[in-house]
């Protein structure tokens, strides 16, 4: 039995159901081409991390040009607009000069997994490999990353941290 707990609590949202149901569809296709590259004796996880991790150097460096200063509040006015936190079901624990620190209550793309039908380990590996994209993201902006506990973990949240480089 899984011990992955992750049960959304928007569920009426429609706008939210259907971005909802993109990732999935993004989740899917991601995982499936690096099942089959796995299968074909692929080092699918470094080739997996190379192009999430470059995705999110890529819209990284897009958010860094959005933004009026290099303020952590103006970091997550940009990186976390109001849909976004309402598909993860986002809660705002920390945003002060040095750091933004957020718990997600929810995640469409582990649900993907979940109903693809992955065994916990490989969901597991998959969020790593997923959050590349927002370790690039961190990297393109000039900040720490750092991945705390995680739903595909089994945990209640996950927690997604960055903070200003010392």
């Amino acid at each position: 039995m899984s011990k992955i707990k992750n049960t959304p609590k928007i569920t009426d949202d429609v706008l939210v159901n259907e971005v909802r149901a993109a990732i999935e569809h993004r989740a899917t296709w991601m995982s499936l081409i690096l099942d089959a590259a796995d299968k074909e004796n692929v080092d699918f996880e470094a080739i997996g991390r190379a192009a999430i991790s470059a995705t999110g150097c890529f819209h990284g460096k897009n958010i860094k040009e959005k933004l009026a200063d290099d303020s952590m509040q103006e970091f997550q006015k940009t990186f976390l607009h109001d849909l976004g936190q309402k598909l993860f079901e986002m809660q705002i624990k920390t945003c002060d000069d040095e750091k933004l620190e957020v718990e997600f209550n929810y995640c469409a793309l582990v649900s993907a997994w979940q109903k693809q039908g992955f065994s916990d380990e490989r969901i597991e590996l998959l969020c790593d490999m997923a959050m590349d994209g927002d370790r690039g993201i961190a990297e393109a902006n000039n900040l720490e990353f750092k991945l705390g506990k995680t739903i595909a973990k089994g945990d209640d949240v996950c927690e997604v941290n960055f903070y200003k480089k010392k």
